[in-house]
């Protein structure tokens, strides 16, 4: 079995995604059904960032925003956090990271996971 299909077996077949241009409700309507967690948001069929039911809190609820009228090219992120989880969940040790059509790097979860540690403040000197 060639890799391009086992990578293509662990995919997602089919991930829910929005332009850009899309508002934050248009999000929020998807991200109630039960089994979306996630809204990918491309432009121009570029992957921008994800949208997930805490961006929507966090980035227009909580900021006071309209989300009829806020685009998801607006509040579109891939944070540190998230972009780990999103490897956890998928297995993945590894993803490439694309942009402009150019592989620009590569997203690995031990280096995530080490970046995250670093952000991490340590446990006052009473717990150790």
């Amino acid at each position: 079995m060639s890799s391009e299909a086992r990578a293509r077996d662990a995919m997602i077949p089919e991930p829910l995604t929005l332009e850009g241009s899309a508002s934050a409700q248009e999000a929020g309507q998807h991200l109630t059904e039960p089994d979306v967690r996630a809204v990918y948001v491309c432009d121009d069929g570029r992957f921008v960032g994800v949208i997930t039911r805490k961006t929507l809190v966090r980035e227009v609820v909580a900021a006071g925003r309209d989300p009829r009228s806020t685009g998801l090219d607006e509040i579109a992120e891939l944070p540190l956090d998230e972009a780990f989880r999103f490897l956890e969940e998928h297995d993945a040790e590894r993803v490439p990271v694309v942009e402009d059509g150019r592989l620009v790097g590569v997203l690995s979860r031990s280096v995530l996971r080490r970046r995250l540690a670093e952000d991490e403040p340590p446990p006052p000197l009473e717990e150790l």
